[in-house]
């Protein structure tokens, strides 16, 4: 428990909630939180009678999170915004708990290449950010000259693929270009992420309704020649980087020896790999259709030790939402569909439905989904509820349970792979800086990197 500074000053808070489950670093369990001006101010003991213009008292069956923050997701704002955009993808974000989202730089038009570009997407993004919205630059052949005016503008760092995008106007980088870029965000010490699949190891995808024919055109090998070549790369250029949405678990003891190696690598999964297997993925089914692919049963489970031994860092959605018709769902063509898939509002309690079945508590979940993400962007002041962080909190019901329908689901395109599944879990309100989130009074900041 953290006292916090000046609480017994008689100034009063703008919010006090008192809960006998609040998550703060020690753990769940009794305490009051004391908000001032958007920022936690105190952390105390439940009893000690914090006095604020508004109080919330937790009901018995609730715990207080902090916010999510999720550093994966697939806005489309502007320029394929019926696919998404910034007003559904935060309303879903808030939804389930999410307070921090950081947009991808493509499947937007134009995508986040140059400044001018991000100027766009911020304009966007301002006017209708239900929660607070920071952006990734991209990295792409020919604009090495954009890349430190882009990071001087407060992108998170940079993301390049290593395989065709699926969109044209974004496109992959040659392992060599991809050195290059580490080489040159070495100097001002950004962060790569990394889309990991070796082109050459993949085969075109088969027409027709079989999951089995998609899964085994994007191999594990596709996966872990491509971390090899993002390690040994990092590690001859001394600069970070980080491994997106890891599918396959083989790649895992590379991940290992190389952190261990003193290499500056991070690596995140997402819900679709930890609760998904190919074996359960019915014909047709495109719904299921991303890259990497969803494997089977025996790699999920390695995919949860990585986690649970430190490997992989952290869980984040990879949100990629695409229009109905683009998924194909009515023919079921693995071919043609898009790769993507839809999870935004319901990645925490996915994830802590399968962790509650394993035993892992709710505390190690909310490190791999608040904690680790904000530290990995380096957003300070997110990710834990303690004195000087932003007042950002999710208000969950751990034990409530319900069932997914996509009619429910807040993002643009009523299409998820988990339709009619039961989830434990609900998030019952979002906070963002001590205020209920009101998706009609879009209250979200836009976020750069550094800023405090």
């Amino acid at each position: 428990m953290h006292d916090g500074a000046g609480y017994n000053d008689g100034a009063g808070y703008d919010l006090v909630i008192r809960g006998s489950a609040v998550l703060t670093p020690g753990g769940i369990g009794p305490a009051e939180v004391g908000v001032r001006n958007g920022s936690i101010a105190a952390v105390v003991p439940l009893g000690t009678g914090l006095a604020g213009e508004r109080l919330l008292e937790l009901a018995g069956d609730e715990v207080l999170l902090p916010g999510l923050v999720d550093t994966h997701v697939h806005v489309n704002e502007p320029g394929r915004t019926e696919w998404e955009g910034f007003a559904s993808a935060t309303r879903a974000a808030a939804a389930g708990g999410i307070t921090t989202l950081i947009d991808m730089p493509l499947n937007s038009i134009p995508p986040t290449v140059t400044v001018d570009a991000l100027e766009t997407k911020r304009a966007c993004a301002g006017p209708q950010a239900a929660v607070d919205v920071g952006f990734w630059g991209g990295a792409v052949p020919g604009n090495a000259a954009d890349l430190r005016p882009l990071h001087d503008a407060g992108v998170f760092g940079f993301k390049c693929f290593l395989v065709h995008s699926g969109v044209d106007e974004f496109p992959h980088l040659e392992p060599a270009e991809m050195e290059a870029v580490l080489a040159e965000l070495k100097t001002f010490d950004a962060l790569l992420i990394v889309h990991a699949e070796d082109p050459g190891k993949i085969q075109p995808t088969p027409a027709g309704s079989r999951y089995a024919g998609f899964l085994a055109s994007r191999p594990p090998e596709a996966e872990n020649t491509a971390v090899g070549r993002v390690i040994d790369a990092a590690r001859r250029t001394g600069a970070r980087a980080h491994i997106l949405h890891l599918s396959s678990a083989e790649a895992l003891p590379l991940i290992r020896a190389a952190k261990d190696d003193g290499v500056r690598l991070t690596a995140e999964t997402c819900p679709h790999y930890l609760t998904l297997t190919a074996e359960e993925i019915p014909d047709g089914a495109t719904a299921f259709k991303c890259c990497p692919p969803i494997r089977g049963a025996a790699n999920r489970e390695q995919l949860w030790t990585g986690l649970a031994d430190g490997t992989i860092d952290c869980i984040v959605s990879d949100h990629s939402p695409s229009t109905s018709d683009l998924k194909d769902l009515v023919r079921g063509d693995f071919g043609v569909a898009w790769g993507g898939v839809s999870s935004l509002q319901l990645g925490l309690a996915l994830i802590w439905t399968e962790a509650r079945s394993r035993g892992i508590p709710l505390e190690r979940v909310l490190h791999w989904m608040s904690a680790a993400p904000a530290a990995l962007a380096g957003l300070d002041r997110k990710g834990g509820i303690e004195p000087g962080k932003d007042a950002d909190f999710a208000v969950f019901a751990p034990e409530e349970t319900f069932t997914v329908d996509p009619a429910s689901l807040q993002h643009r395109n009523p299409v998820t792979p988990y339709a009619g599944k039961q989830l434990t879990g609900v998030v019952r309100r979002t906070l963002l800086a001590g205020v209920d989130v009101d998706p009609a009074v879009p209250a979200g900041r836009l976020l750069r990197r550094g800023e405090a």
